[in-house]
């Protein structure tokens, strides 16, 4: 992706939040913007019913996402119906199976891994329902319309991974090991942190990465801790980093480093949420590049109550809008104080 498109893309992905909440309470007489949800805040329009489903509620960055799209829903008039997809395709397709002969105004789904929500996709695009994809595909971006799926809004995760690996390459002086912690194979996101992780590495001849490449471990804390730790176990001289695909699965696995001969490992990560910034300050995480989960949650509740609102047709819609974040460690704190306040759940705006 050109450094150009993304500019662009990311410029659509709320460039400024308040302005675009400004317009959504414009373009819906009677709808005022009222975060308490309170009588009367929105007198005279209809509520709008939306399907939501992201991939597991066992992770920090999933939980945060459903709160925000609550938050907003509350605030835009929209009822919102949440299908935790248990972070296994199987249960999540069920899920979805199960709300397609049911009646929604648009529908928001983070697939547990590409192609496996298909077949209810078709199903809702036959009864005219659109459909918008959350953080990772759905489909590949080539056949996204044709299933019924109106727009992707994502993170740039190539882009995180470069963030977040070429800051641990900066600290450790690009040579020594370094640990690979992915996430689910088949996810498309973990795909990407993959691919970001090894554009970087590539350039530094003087890096080993222990076993040889990716470990993924499914986004499952105590499958990273334990993957983890046998790696640290098969090592006799200090392993310099190591980089994670989610700080949840970071914050899991790096008590281990206590008492080794690995102590002073730098580990970054991407999501840059309450717990991994958290650790940032606390020196216990190098790094992390902020996944903006508030804002792709926002996004793509946003454009849901457009379409559906506006009565929008298909080909007016953007293909993919991409998310900007940026990476977050302790040597800028001005970063890393401005991302707590827009995370804070009573806000959900990053």
């Amino acid at each position: 992706m050109t450094g150009s498109r993304r500019d662009f893309l990311g410029s659509l992905a709320l460039g400024s939040t308040a302005a675009i909440s400004a317009s959504v309470a414009g373009c819906a007489p009677g709808v005022a913007v009222n975060p308490a949800g309170g009588e009367g805040s929105h007198a005279g329009t209809k509520p709008l019913r939306a399907a939501f489903s992201n991939a597991g509620l066992q992770s920090t960055w999933c939980e945060l996402g459903k709160k925000t799209a609550e938050l907003w829903g509350r605030m835009l008039n929209v009822e919102i119906e949440w299908f935790d997809g248990e972070f296994d395709p199987g249960r999540q397709r069920d899920k979805i199976d199960s709300l397609t002969n049911r009646d929604w105004d648009f529908c928001c789904f983070q697939a547990v891994q590409i192609d496996s929500l298909v077949d209810p996709c078709l199903r809702l695009k036959e009864r005219g329902i659109p459909v918008i994809s959350m953080d990772t595909l759905l489909v590949s971006m080539d056949k996204m319309r044709s299933t019924g799926v109106w727009c992707e809004v994502m993170p740039d995760h190539v882009d995180m991974a470069e963030k977040s690996v070429g800051y641990l390459m900066e600290k450790i002086g690009g040579k020594g090991k370094v640990i690979h912690i992915g996430g689910l194979d088949g996810h498309s996101g973990a795909q990407g942190r993959k691919q970001g992780f090894e554009n970087i590495v590539k350039k530094y001849p003087g890096i080993e990465v222990i076993g040889g490449g990716v470990r993924w471990c499914d986004w499952k804390k105590e499958k990273a801790r334990n993957t983890f730790e046998a790696l640290l176990q098969q090592e006799t001289t200090p392993i310099a980093g190591a980089f994670f695909h989610s700080d949840d699965m970071a914050l899991a696995a790096v008590p281990a480093l206590k008492g080794t001969i690995h102590e002073k490992m730098l580990v970054v990560a991407v999501d840059g949420q309450k717990d991994g910034l958290d650790a940032i300050k606390s020196g216990i995480l190098a790094a992390s590049a902020v996944n903006p989960v508030c804002r792709i949650h926002q996004t793509a509740l946003f454009l849901g109550q457009f379409i559906a609102r506006n009565k929008e047709k298909i080909d007016s819609v953007p293909l993919e809008i991409v998310t900007p974040g940026p990476l977050v460690t302790a040597d800028n704190p001005r970063v890393l104080e401005a991302m707590y306040y827009l995370a804070d759940p009573l806000h959900c705006i990053v």
